[in-house]
């Protein structure tokens, strides 16, 4: 047998001691990385888009005029929306600047604005600029003041409140081949592309929301041709939607409105209990306020 030394097995044991032992991690500070990148910044994402993160009074200043970046004006509206609920006084020297954001070019700006002025129900002026956006050429720009007025007892949106329970028509606004999005029955966001139409030069045309909802039923199929016009689309209002409208029409509903109440009061697909018996009160309580006032 070949003799083997004492430093020759150190060297051998050595050796394959090295050679079983598992490979270290060579780039810790890669995977930290990718772990900031999948945790950290979609936070700062959210942090920066979520309107409830406090803004002091300068960053209200500020965002309030910022006309490149309307998420900014709508967190600010918000902000200070929540400050005059709270009973904030100081608030008041930016109710100008509330009332100005009424004519922005941006809907969703508009729709905050009349949100931000129904929590000062003792302003004629935020009554006025409500009345104004009745008008709005958006659906839920009007909603939204429909909504508000009736915190000034006004009932000046009792139509726009009663349009609020009624599914609503998408029609085409191009002609083309279509290209199914969500299926009947799918609830969506507000502006989620509902279908896209694809056109003779190649360009694709997306359908989308005009507010919450769910389909309720298609005419078009996928590939179907669409004319410019064409009906493509039923869609019921979203459950907050008809909640909000069923209350405030408790409020200044009157009897022309009970039809409109009376189809949520049979019951809905895709809507929760809650509503049947909303409208169920609702309608009671249209009913008991024409009859006092006779």
């Amino acid at each position: 047998m070949e003799h083997v030394t004492d430093t020759e097995t150190i060297e051998q044991f050595s050796s394959s001691q090295d050679a079983v032992q598992p490979p270290r991690r060579k780039f810790p500070w890669a995977i930290l990385v990718v772990v900031a990148i999948f945790i950290i910044v979609p936070f700062i994402s959210w942090y920066g888009t979520w309107f409830g993160r406090p803004l002091s009074d300068s960053q209200i200043e500020e965002y309030l005029h910022d006309a490149g970046k309307p998420r900014r004006v709508q967190h600010a509206l918000w902000q200070l929306g929540e400050r005059i609920t709270n009973g904030d006084q100081s608030v008041k020297k930016w109710y100008p600047a509330i009332i100005e954001t009424v004519r922005h070019p941006a809907p969703e700006v508009r729709s905050f604005a009349a949100v931000a002025m129904g929590q000062d129900n003792s302003i004629e002026e935020f009554h006025q600029a409500l009345l104004e956006l009745l008008k709005d050429p958006v659906p839920i720009v009007r909603h939204n003041a429909a909504l508000q007025l009736v915190r000034f007892a006004d009932s000046s949106g009792r139509m726009e409140l009663t349009a609020m329970l009624k599914p609503s028509s998408i029609k085409a606004e191009t002609a083309g081949k279509a290209a199914l999005v969500v299926k009947e029955g799918a609830a969506f966001a507000q502006g989620a592309p509902i279908l896209r139409i694809k056109q003779a030069d190649g360009a694709v045309f997306e359908v989308r929301a005009p507010e919450a909802g769910r389909l309720e039923r298609l005419f078009v199929s996928e590939g179907a041709d669409i004319k410019e016009g064409d009906e493509l689309a039923t869609v019921y209002p979203e459950i907050e939607q008809v909640e909000s409208a069923l209350r405030a029409l408790r409020l200044v509903g009157g009897p022309d409105d009970i039809p409109a109440v009376q189809v949520y009061t049979r019951g809905v697909a895709g809507m929760p209990d809650r509503i049947q018996k909303e409208a169920a009160i609702t309608a009671a309580d249209i009913r008991a306020r024409a009859e006092s006032s006779k």
